[in-house]
C-alpha cells in the first residue's frame, strides 16, 4: 500500500520506527500538501459568499492551482521513497574488481542526483504554495484569513525542510558543476519566499486586528 494512502497514524507510526524511510523528504512533500490543502480552503470558503464577487474569478484560478499540488506533492512523497531505494542498492553494489568500482560509482552518482531532484521538486512546490498563500490572505474570505497564514508558514518550512534532503545528497555528488546550479535554484526559492512569507503574515496580523 502506498503511503498516502495509509492513515495519519499508520504513516506517524512509520516515520518514528527504525527504517530510512518515510523521512525529512516525504515530511516535506506531506506538510507542503496540508498547506496547498489550506490554501485551497480558503478559496471554497470565499467562492460563491456574497462580498466577495469581485474575486471570485481570482480565487477559482488560485484553487485550481493549489489543487494541482495538493495532487503534486503527495505523489513527490512517494518518488522520495522510491529514489532514496535506489540510492541503497547502489551503495550495496559489488566492488571486487575495478570494474565493479567503477560501475557502483557511476550508479551511485546517478542515484544520488535523482535523490537531489526529487526533494528539489518538493521544495519547488511549496514555494509556489507560499505564493498561493498571498493573494488567498489579501482577497480571501477574512474569516479564513488565519488559515493562509498557516499554509505560508508551513509551506515554506517544507521548502526549507526539503533543501535540506538537497543539501545532503550535493555534499556526495563530485560534479561541480553540478552541486553549483542545484545550490543555485535553492537561493533562488529561498530568497524569493522569505519576503512573500513576511508578507502574508502582514496582511494576516493587520485583518485580525492583531
Amino acid at each position: 500500500m502506498a503511503y498516502v494512502d495509509k492513515c495519519v497514524s499508520e504513516f506517524l507510526d512509520a516515520l518514528a520506527c527504525k527504517d530510512p524511510t518515510p523521512g525529512g523528504g516525504s515530511s516535506a512533500a506531506l506538510g507542503g500538501a496540508l498547506a496547498a490543502g489550506l490554501v485551497s480552503m480558503v478559496c471554497n470558503l470565499t467562492i460563491g459568499k456574497k462580498g466577495y464577487e469581485a474575486a471570485e474569478e481570482r480565487m477559482r484560478a488560485i484553487l485550481d492551482e493549489s489543487e494541482a499540488l495538493r495532487a503534486e506533492l503527495p505523489a513527490l512523497l512517494e518518488e522520495d521513497i522510491a529514489v532514496y531505494g535506489r540510492v541503497m542498492a547502489a551503495y550495496r553494489l559489488p566492488r571486487k574488481t575495478d570494474e565493479e568500482k567503477a560501475a557502483r560509482k557511476g550508479a551511485i552518482q546517478a542515484a544520488l542526483r535523482e535523490a537531489s531532484e526529487v526533494p528539489m521538486a518538493i521544495a519547488d512546490r511549496c514555494a509556489r504554495v507560499v505564493d498561493l498563500a498571498l493573494p488567498a490572505a489579501e482577497h480571501g474570505n477574512n474569516w479564513a484569513v488565519s488559515d493562509a497564514g498557516v499554509g505560508a508558514l508551513l509551506a515554506e518550512a517544507c521548502m526549507h525542510a526539503a533543501l535540506l534532503n538537497v543539501s545532503i545528497n550535493l555534499a556526495s555528488i563530485d560534479d561541480p558543476a553540478y552541486v553549483a546550479g542545484l545550490q543555485e535554484r535553492m537561493s533562488a526559492l529561498v530568497d524569493a519566499r522569505a519576503e512573500t512569507k513576511a508578507r502574508v503574515l502582514e496582511l494576516v496580523h493587520a485583518k485580525i486586528g492583531a
